[in-house]
């Protein structure tokens, strides 16, 4: 065989080959692709489950209320904690519950007046500058996402309201000193009826006034002055009670002593008395029975204490001695009187 014909039916061999490799190569790449596409289909179908496994849960937190929407239909969620829902077919939204605040009169974060908020005018027509902070926490959920587009501006409008409301009836130094109390209640009362009558899920926890002050310098420090004058009464007030105070119970002690003195004087006064007049009826009743014994014995007691020094002798009628008054020796220096002569 010539080496043409040699080689042309070397060709016919190799592409012979080459078609069994084809096809063999194609068979094997059909099998590889039916695996990769096997794969594929398998994290699809994880990824499918994630998803919804991933939008069927959610959690509520403790300082939270979420709001579950099924087809527009609004239903509050308020229990923390692990909850389900349908994938796609239901949304949650979540509240933040906990206590919140906002400034009216100077920006918080860089502690700048804001005059357009904080001046106001007075009953007695006069200027000042007033920042209140106001505390609230959202009391509804599902008002506070759809009653209104944004209840926090709609309370900062209507205390910016009821601020202006209540300062303008008070007069400058009822803002200034003595009042601020009695304005931040007459505030809170009108603020929460305002958010009552609008009902939009959201409730005001508390409003305090930061700051009040005139708008000028000369004007400040005319009523600082004022208040460190009232301070200082405020002061001597309460020291002139603590004096009250400390010396109340000691002159009550005093009066207490000296009621209790004349009692015991009244009583001993009485029971005195009483003695006496017992001692007179008991002589009386004597001197009824022996009216002469009894006078005469009356007058030798009188004698004897109008007399304390005499030695008496009582004498019979037929002039012996009876009885010597009192019964003591007749030495010494003291003179003897006779009854008789005594009486006469």
């Amino acid at each position: 065989m010539s080496d043409s014909a040699r080689n042309r039916a070397n060709g016919f061999e190799t592409l012979g080959g080459n078609k069994n490799n084809f096809s063999k190569s194609f068979k094997s790449g059909g099998s590889d692709n039916k695996a990769v596409m096997k794969i594929a289909a398998v994290i699809a179908v994880l990824i499918l489950l994630l998803v919804v496994a991933w939008n069927s849960a959610y959690k509520i937190g403790e300082q939270e209320q979420g709001v579950l929407v099924t087809f527009g239909k609004a239903q509050p969620i308020t229990e923390p904690g692990l909850h389900f829902k349908i994938p796609f077919a239901q949304q949650i939204r979540k509240v933040n519950t906990t206590i919140q605040g906002f400034s009216i009169g100077y920006d918080m974060a860089t502690n700048q007046a804001k005059e357009s908020e904080s001046l106001m005018i007075t009953s007695d027509y006069n200027f000042v500058n007033v920042d209140f902070f106001v505390e609230y926490r959202y009391s509804d959920p599902v008002k506070a996402l759809y009653a209104s587009k944004n209840p926090v501006e709609i309370l900062k409008n209507v205390s910016k309201s009821c601020i202006r409301t209540v300062i303008s009836g008070y007069p400058v130094d009822a803002v200034l000193t003595t009042g601020k109390g009695e304005i931040q209640s007459s505030i809170k009362e009108r603020i929460i009826a305002d958010l009552e009558r609008q009902d939009i899920g959201i409730q005001l926890v508390n409003i305090t006034i930061q700051d009040s002050e005139p708008p000028t310098q000369t004007i400040m420090e005319a009523f600082k002055a004022v208040e460190t004058a009232k301070q200082g009464k405020e002061t001597a007030l309460n020291n002139a009670n603590k004096y009250r105070n400390e010396q109340i119970p000691s002159a009550q002690a005093r009066a207490d002593g000296i009621i209790k003195n004349a009692e015991a004087q009244k009583t001993e006064r009485i029971n005195e008395a009483t003695a006496q007049v017992a001692r007179f009826n008991a002589m009386y009743a004597e001197y009824v029975k022996n009216p002469l014994v009894t006078r005469e014995r009356m007058f030798y007691e009188t004698m004897e204490s109008v007399l304390p020094g005499l030695k008496i002798v009582i004498e019979g009628t037929n002039g012996e001695t009876q009885t010597i008054l009192p019964l003591e020796s007749f030495i010494g220096d003291t003179p003897l009187v006779s009854a008789e002569s005594v009486t006469q």
